[in-house]
């Protein structure tokens, strides 16, 4: 189908801009007219134009449309009659052009899951299976449900995440900025009054002499070194699986974020796992849905690996255990789950156990992080003030004898 620009009236006389897929332009009219909305106006045009400035549809947004869903068909209201109501209560023009398609692929003969698979860049494939298994089980609500809650914690992770990385970011590029201040503009400054005080200097007012000079004649290589080394980095990572899966292995051994990293990566696939075993889903499926939301290749590795061992027979805590990156307590919890029958359940324990764990090691980390920085830049001024100070204090001291 193509991409079409269009201009629209609403029942109130409003205009309305926006962009939708269609056959051609009678199907445009037809599926504006479904949003009762319409056509004054539209142009053909590039899927790269229409990309540009389109608002996306976020995560919040897809936990407002599960809410919506889980509440209707919770009721008893029919999912089409449900997709009607969000449609116009709506105020996101690419979700409400996204349902109004739902809504025809429905009208047209497929399952909601069916439908939903067709806007893959939006509902990945975790999401279509559960679905999936919904519809089947006759538990399309309760699987909503589950769903807005786990997007939600979804959403409070990625906060997480974003914090334990841009605080440690910032901080930095502020110490480099003072680094760069100091060494360029103000050390040339004292060393210059301390050549014109005559007689030998001392090695570590030598090697501050050195370093500010290294700043001075190569500030634009120190600026883009980082910069040239990321674009190295991502370039060698697009080109090689073999590069991508020792990045993900390193990231997990980083000091002070490789563990937060792993127990946030252990939390999702718990609570993603338990969801899609509660909801009927195979575990050899749960295990294969489970590698795309690792997020991590070696995580992903050792999950295939666990599929494959219980396609060939061991028990579930047997493969998980042979895989070598999941801890004691998610192998302790496997072993009670098989054993009692409630495998979702557990791993939801875990996850809870995760999940509150992550977030004390964040502030953890936060908390060592401040003093680290306060002790990079004490260090800093220390050796400059020495290596100023001590040159004159000397020369003071033979003045007075």
């Amino acid at each position: 189908m193509a991409q079409y620009v269009y201009r629209a009236m609403d029942a109130a006389g409003e205009l309305i801009p926006g962009s939708m897929e269609a056959a051609n332009v009678p199907d445009l009219e037809a599926r504006l007219h479904r949003m009762q909305l319409d056509l004054i106006d539209c142009k053909l045009t590039g899927q790269h134009l229409v990309l540009f400035g389109k608002r996306v549809i976020q995560r919040r947004d897809l936990i407002n449309f599960c809410f919506h869903m889980e509440q209707l068909t919770g009721a008893g209201v029919p999912i089409l009659d449900g997709l009607n109501d969000l449609r116009e209560s709506t105020d996101h023009p690419r979700l409400r052009e996204v349902v109004t398609d739902l809504i025809e692929s429905i009208e047209g003969g497929l399952p909601l899951s069916g439908a939903l698979a067709q806007h893959g860049d939006i509902f990945d494939a975790t999401f279509t299976s559960l679905i999936l298994a919904g519809e089947q089980s006759g538990r399309i609500a309760e699987v909503f449900r589950n769903l807005s809650e786990s997007l939600k914690w979804q959403d409070e992770l990625a906060s997480q995440t974003r914090k334990i990385i841009m605080y440690p970011v910032v901080v930095a590029i502020v110490v480099a900025a003072v680094t760069f201040f100091l060494m360029i503009y103000l050390v040339p400054q004292l060393t210059a009054f301390i050549r014109n005080m005559g007689g030998e200097l001392p090695l570590h007012t030598r090697a501050l002499i050195v370093v500010s000079n290294i700043f001075i004649d190569y500030w634009a290589a120190l600026l883009a070194l980082p910069l040239v080394g990321y674009v190295g980095l991502r370039a060698w990572l697009k080109r090689s699986e073999a590069a991508r899966y020792l990045f993900d292995g390193v990231k997990l051994r980083l000091w002070l974020v490789g563990p937060v990293l792993h127990k946030i990566i252990l939390a999702r696939f718990a609570t993603f796992f338990a969801l899609m075993y509660a909801s009927g889903i195979t575990i050899l499926e749960c295990i294969r849905l489970s590698e795309g939301i690792a997020g991590n290749r070696v995580v992903a590795a050792g999950l295939r690996r666990a599929a494959q061992l219980i396609a060939e027979g061991h028990g579930v805590t047997s493969a998980f255990q042979h895989t070598g990156i999941f801890p004691p307590l998610v192998i302790r919890m496997l072993k009670v789950g098989e054993a009692t029958g409630s495998l979702d359940t557990a791993l939801r324990n875990v996850s809870y156990f995760y999940n509150r764990e992550v977030k004390e090691l964040i502030e953890k980390a936060q908390s060592m992080i401040e003093p680290a920085m306060t002790v990079i830049l004490g260090l800093l001024l220390g050796w400059i003030m020495l290596s100023v100070l001590g040159p004159i204090y000397d020369t003071i001291s033979t003045i007075k004898t």
